[in-house]
């Protein structure tokens, strides 16, 4: 089997060598954020998520195109906030940027609020729902007359078009009822955080029921940290000392920050922290991340025959695509990329 192998760049202000303690240097800028899209590029990563915050970091699509000429082969994971910007100007941009990147980009769809505005969970999704079907027809070319709860709109495709004529895949996560029903509706590829094994089996057969429920498949990603070295005692040395300066204040203040901090996904998060053994939920799977984390909050721990194992058993669970990253972010990319990437059967992911 032939995964997607993704990985991350810290447009958020997420990049640490010691986790909570922000450092100038590693502050989200365009010099930064651009050698760790530059150096997983070099190292034959086949995708990397740019993720987004409304308060945290730089923007996520002037990034993007900033990167376009800068980049050979690989492809850009941009993560746009629904509840940010109207459709069809969403629209123009993302084929714009396609065109810009040679038919290279993919979509992660945020469900977000409007910046100073809070929706409950049901609404929310809903209107995320509306925005992928719509924002789908208007990159496949068609015409739209779509009347619902929060978008009604008549209107012609804009001119400007993928390089394929068609909408690039879109990636989406979510645990929440809601969630999962939205992605099932209007999802390519469901991403889902770190989570035990018997969890990740459970909740990609529930997601498949969904999709097979609304007439369509569903092919699904993992988002996971990484630490890697060459003996599981330096990956675990390399763990303690990640958050080895952290302060519990500052970290529960970081996970406050983030405008996802209280939902099902990071309730989930917490859960396993609480449910783990030294901090290892499993074998190879530690989730001292989360301590100062809102979102993904765990890493695969160990040598390199041992990472790649896990993420076999990931694959044959029904993973297609790996979302990894690791602090800080252009070190830990140079590390998998030598120790684990070389034993991984890749390639970026087919959409049928």
């Amino acid at each position: 089997m032939s995964s997607e192998i993704s990985w991350f760049s810290a447009l958020c202000d997420d990049d640490y060598e010691y986790l909570g303690v922000p450092e100038p240097e590693r502050k989200s800028s365009f010099p930064h954020c651009s050698d760790i899209v530059q150096t997983a590029d070099r190292l034959g990563f086949d995708n990397i998520l740019l993720p987004s915050g409304y308060q945290l970091g730089i923007d996520t699509i002037a990034f993007a195109g900033g990167m376009a000429p800068l980049i050979k082969q690989i492809q850009l994971l941009v993560a746009v906030r629904c509840g940010e910007m109207w459709v069809p100007q969403l629209a123009r941009q993302l084929a714009t940027l396609d065109q810009m990147l040679n038919g290279r980009l993919k979509i992660n769809i945020i469900s977000s609020d409007i910046p100073g505005e809070q929706l409950e969970s049901v609404p929310r999704y809903t209107r995320t729902l509306e925005t992928m079907q719509v924002l789908r027809q208007l990159l496949n070319g068609e015409s739209v007359d779509f009347q619902g709860e929060f978008i009604q709109l008549q209107l012609d495709p804009p001119n400007a078009r993928t390089v394929s004529g068609k909408a690039p895949p879109f990636y989406f996560g979510g645990l929440s009822d809601p969630a999962r029903e939205c992605a099932a509706k209007g999802s390519d590829v469901f991403l889902m955080w770190p989570d035990t094994e018997d969890a990740v089996k459970a909740i990609i057969a529930d997601m498949k029921q969904r999709a097979f429920n609304h007439g369509r498949d569903l092919k699904f990603g993992y988002r996971s940290h990484v630490i890697v070295r060459e003996t599981e005692a330096e990956a675990r040395d390399a763990a303690a000392r990640l958050v080895s300066h952290l302060d519990d204040e500052e970290g529960r203040a970081i996970r406050e920050r983030s405008l996802d901090s209280a939902s099902e996904g990071v309730r989930r998060q917490a859960e396993l922290r609480e449910l783990s053994d030294d901090g290892f939920v499993e074998p190879f799977l530690w989730t001292g991340i989360g301590r100062a984390r809102s979102g993904c909050g765990a890493a695969i721990v160990g040598d390199p025959d041992q990472v790649a194992a896990k993420l076999r058993r990931y694959e044959d669970l029904g993973i297609e695509a790996f979302i990894l990253s690791g602090y800080p972010h252009r070190e830990e990319a140079e590390l998998f990329a030598r120790y684990v990437l070389p034993q991984l059967d890749h390639a970026p992911l087919a959409m049928g």
